[in-house]
């Protein structure tokens, strides 16, 4: 099948790719030129385990394109992806502007049938809009037999495992209307996703505002459990439980089960915090208050300055002077996503308070430069006392403390002989409770982690 991607961030790139892997001939479009040059020459705009090999097997193969030229794409795909960005806006809902003006672009350029799907995360009653935009256009070019549908086909990718959950997704939702041309869609869409419903049928059909409602439903939810856990972790560093205990005992529960049930230092990303404020300002627009969202969110602000806060509460209010290394900048492994990403605050909190910082990832280094210089910007001193370390090690080479904020895999199995070497006094706040305090209690170093003060105490 011939398709077009209209958007090549990270929601589009894994979909055309994966779909050309699958043997479709996909047209990846982008305004923004740079990014097209960087896919045609051969590189990746983003870091997304797997995915470099999938997009250059492809365009070798002559099954993936990449281009700015936006008469051809709409000119090459039956199936047109909108898979641009929808940032929130300064009220929190869902800023539609590209996905609008994507919409338009195929309205002024169609001359035949084209199924239209929002593959972008969008507000419920964002289809109707788009098929609107549409409409106008060919309205306005005089067009009668350019006949469309708009679906739903929301994404559902953990960025770090995209093409396999691409490849091998739990479920394909996808809303279409019970029209002639809703019919016409469904039969394509059907057939697009057919190999992936050989073995058992994996798709989920429904009307188009349920599609959309379900994106957002499914985020808040995992987002709810995050928060949940969190709350619960500081208390339990007040009443003296061990988080990580009671996290077995609950997820034992077959109606609970253990995923995101991982006490940390706060969520982050492109689509957790987005969506559950996008979430809260359609209820509001519809006079309706989600109260469990807004404490979700709350909840999730107060986490990200929870590692601040015991860092503060071990060293004193006033940290001129001191010097701490932090492990993790990332959003989360596998990933160089900064966006929302909790060590933003947590560098922010240190560097206010007059420390220094030595920092380290494994691959958001260039993007944590790129986003920690908009963080400070005007503010050169502050940024100068932030180093980027070349390893683990030499970021905690004479450090007051070690702090670690994403759990790589890198940073599982330190040597802890070498590690309290480095370090002038062996501290180790961990945001992720990768380590077990016992055992660091054994190797005596002084470990402080979410929720488990009580091994802390001995």
């Amino acid at each position: 099948m011939n398709i077009t991607i209209i958007g090549t961030g990270y929601v589009g790139l894994v979909t055309g790719a994966c779909l050309a892997e699958l043997g479709n001939n996909v047209f990846c479009l982008d305004v923004d030129q740079s990014k097209i040059d960087i896919l045609n020459s051969g590189g990746i705009p983003i870091h997304e385990p797997g995915l470099e090999d999938v997009v250059a097997r492809n365009r070798a193969a002559g099954r993936l394109t990449f281009s700015t030229d936006v008469a051809a794409s709409v000119a090459h795909g039956e199936i047109q992806f909108i898979a641009v960005g929808t940032p929130p806006d300064e009220d929190g809902s869902a800023d539609l502007q590209y996905v609008l003006a994507a919409a338009r672009n195929i309205g002024k350029h169609m001359t035949g049938f084209k199924v239209v799907v929002d593959k972008s995360t969008v507000p419920v009653g964002t289809a109707a809009r788009v098929s609107a935009a549409i409409a106008a256009e060919l309205q306005q070019r005089g067009e009668q037999g350019a006949g469309f549908s708009v679906v739903s086909n929301p994404e559902f990718l953990k960025e770090g495992a995209a093409v396999e959950d691409f490849m091998r997704p739990d479920r394909i939702v996808i809303g279409h209307d019970d029209t002639p041309e809703g019919q016409r869609a469904y039969d394509l869409m059907k057939k697009l996703y057919a190999p992936f419903n050989r073995n058992h049928e994996r798709t989920y059909w429904m009307d188009v505002r349920s599609a959309e409602f379900t994106k957002y439903a499914a985020n808040a939810m995992l987002a709810t459990r995050i928060s949940f856990m969190n709350e619960l972790a500081n208390l339990a560093d007040k009443v003296g439980a061990d988080i990580e205990a009671v996290r077995h005992g609950i997820g034992s529960d077959p109606r609970i089960g253990h995923s995101f049930l991982y006490a940390g230092c706060g969520y982050g990303g492109s689509c957790f915090p987005k969506d559950v404020q996008a979430l809260e300002r359609t209820a509001r627009d519809y006079d309706q208050e989600l109260l469990i969202l807004r404490a979700v969110e709350q909840v999730n602000n107060y986490q990200k300055h929870v590692l601040g806060n015991k860092v503060v509460a071990r060293f004193g209010e006033e940290l001129k002077g001191r010097h701490f290394a932090v492990w993790g900048l990332a959003f989360k492994p596998n990933t160089d996503d900064m966006r929302e990403a909790s060590s933003r605050v947590l560098l922010a909190e240190l560097i206010k308070r007059g420390a220094t910082v030595a920092v380290y990832d494994p691959v958001a280094m260039k993007e944590a430069k790129r986003v920690l210089q908009l963080d400070f910007a005007g503010q050169d001193e502050a940024l100068a006392r932030i180093r980027f370390s070349e390893s683990p090690m030499d970021a905690v080479q004479d450090a007051d403390a070690l702090v670690i904020v994403t759990e790589w895999k890198a940073f599982r199995s330190p040597d802890f002989e070498q590690l309290k070497r480095k370090l002038k006094t062996p501290v180790i706040f961990d945001g992720r409770n990768l380590f077990e305090p016992r055992v660091m209690a054994d190797a005596g170093v002084e470990y402080h982690g979410i929720g488990r003060s009580i091994l802390t105490r001995g």
